[in-house]
């Protein structure tokens, strides 16, 4: 459990207008992976960390949902466990026990109902960075649609993390520009990706948490075999 008080509002949350998100084209590609990787018997580990503030509440049900998909996803390449981090309130944040069972993961979230406050990406960032000096991370996967912190701040703990080798994922739900210029540098400076979706789109979600399981067990070699636009969009991004 990781605790402390939320950092001074910086960039407020902006509004979402609906569009088609630029990595919508993912099922394909996952297809397409199944017929390319083999069994290798690693376990990824895989961070799974998502903004519980109140707006958050309909796409936490959704997450809720759609997190036995990563598990199954590489089922017949390896295995995954999985820690849940989230925010909420004025200053909570807190992270599971490592998880390996989707039935153990659906219970730990189902008990949290998502509060009013404020984002704490920095601490998101941390922690998955002390995580891996414990035992190598694969990812950390990030959900969220809002930013109000100092962005140099979280600039230098994503560089800490492309340091460490863990590439951060950043799925931004809407279309709020400060948010997004945030999440790509997050992701660049990391080594990992960045994706926009739109709001309620459930199965845009679960492809993209989808794509980066199986990243977190088979790496870019799981991933090179197949070239098509939806995969560069998202994978073509890592480094």
């Amino acid at each position: 459990m990781i605790d402390g008080q939320s950092k001074p509002s910086v960039t407020a949350r902006g509004e979402s207008t609906p569009a088609t998100a630029p990595c919508s084209e993912v099922d394909a590609f996952l297809t397409e992976i199944g017929k390319h990787t083999t069994a290798t018997g690693i376990r990824g580990r895989l961070i799974f960390a998502l903004d519980a503030t109140a707006s958050r509440q309909p796409t936490w049900d959704t997450a809720c949902e759609l997190q036995a998909d990563m598990f199954r996803e590489v089922t017949t390449t390896g295995g995954l466990d999985m820690q849940l981090l989230y925010y909420r309130g004025l200053g909570e944040c807190r992270a599971s026990r490592w998880i390996s069972r989707p039935d153990q993961l659906a219970k730990t979230m189902s008990q949290i109902i998502c509060e009013a406050g404020h984002t704490q990406i920095e601490k998101v960032l941390i922690h998955a960075g002390k995580e891996t000096k414990l035992l190598k991370v694969s990812a950390l996967v990030f959900v969220g649609d809002a930013m109000e912190e100092n962005p140099d701040s979280l600039a230098h703990q994503a560089g800490e993390l492309g340091r460490l080798g863990v590439p951060a994922f950043m799925f931004q739900e809407g279309r709020d520009r400060e948010v997004e210029h945030v999440f790509r540098n997050i992701a660049q400076l990391s080594h990992g990706a960045y994706c926009r979706f739109d709001p309620g789109a459930a199965r845009e979600l679960s492809a993209l948490l989808r794509a980066v399981a199986v990243f977190a067990v088979g790496g870019t070699q799981a991933l090179a075999a197949r070239g098509d636009a939806s995969a560069v969009k998202l994978l073509g991004q890592l480094r």
